[in-house]
């Protein structure tokens, strides 16, 4: 069948693509990075978003069944903000719905809550109470911190602890995640295509650990012997924007250090995920960290593509 999944040639939306393709299925993404190398060749067409221009982007939807929806974005900033994704995802579902697709996959996260003070977690809620309302048959997957390849956090993790000779973690570091491997989360995106009950679920690994926890894990993994020290969260913001100038980029936000730490990202559930992520950091220690991954260079140059770690 014809899907559409957003952002194929980012991260998540990439695993979803290949695991789309490898079921047979015909595969377009939309994307505001057309100018990045596709990945796919041409396997893969890449459409504009059009958020602008609605009917445009209905057009690019027609003969579509299944639209799997990666687009969000991770913090506010002057070049983008949480409330315009989701004016955006509102007029991508009812172009979807205008253009006759019959399924939404979309990636929500744990724990949204319309009445959060963080406008990521109420932008999500909103999002999922939306999509309920649309009248399309949907799946939900509602993950926590993503790993692979590609990632974030975790290669930012391994790369201060390569550089520096000790690492703080805000506060005590005894809050909750349960990283899911991002291959797992796209099977979990691909198997909902075929679906046709309307679900929620949450995307979890099967481990859970305490940030510190995590932040041990990965220091044993690279072999190094770094103290890891609690400081207090506005101390350890200050100190991430103050490398953030370092080396160009958002390191951490306020907003973030707080869903951290109200344990946002640890939930009651069945793993829905099977990759653990102790064996996982083991395997990729040589390389993990090696470089700094910049989320503001993702976002602002939009020509290279999506290095692996």
């Amino acid at each position: 069948m014809r899907t559409a999944v957003t952002g194929a040639f980012g991260y998540s939306g990439r695993y979803i693509a290949w695991r789309l393709l490898d079921r047979g299925h015909e595969v377009i993404t939309l994307t505001n990075s057309s100018s990045r190398p596709n990945p796919f060749g041409d396997r893969v067409r890449a459409f504009p978003f059009h958020f602008d221009e609605p009917q445009e982007l209905e057009k690019t939807l027609r003969g579509t069944e299944v639209l799997v929806n990666t687009y969000w974005v991770r913090f506010d900033h002057r070049l983008f903000t949480h409330d315009a994704a989701v004016a955006n995802t509102k007029k991508l579902f009812q172009a979807a719905k205008r253009a006759g697709v019959r399924r939404i996959v979309h990636i929500s996260i744990t724990k949204p809550d319309i009445e959060s003070e963080l406008p990521y977690f109420r932008g999500k809620a909103e999002l999922e109470t939306v999509l309920k309302d649309l009248g399309i048959s949907y799946r939900i997957l509602r993950p926590t911190v993503l790993f692979g390849r590609e990632d974030v956090l975790v290669n930012n993790i391994a790369w201060g602890l390569r550089h520096f000779p000790m690492f703080g973690v805000f506060g005590d570091g005894n809050y909750k995640l349960q990283p899911i491997y991002v291959d797992d989360l796209a099977e979990a995106a691909a198997a909902g295509a075929l679906g046709t009950a309307d679900e929620t679920l949450n995307a979890i690994g099967p481990e859970t650990y305490t940030y510190r926890e995590l932040v041990e894990l990965v220091r044993k993994a690279l072999g190094l012997k770094r103290a890891i020290i609690s400081v207090p969260p506005m101390l350890g913001y200050w100190a991430c924007r103050m490398l953030g100038l370092f080396v160009g980029d958002v390191v951490i936000t306020r907003e973030e250090i707080r869903r951290l730490m109200q344990s946002r990202l640890c939930v009651e559930s069945p793993p829905l995920g099977a990759t653990r992520f102790s064996e996982w950091v083991n395997n990729h220690a040589d390389t993990l960290g090696r470089r700094y991954t910049s989320e503001m260079a993702r976002r602002t140059d939009r020509g290279i593509a999506y290095r692996s770690n």
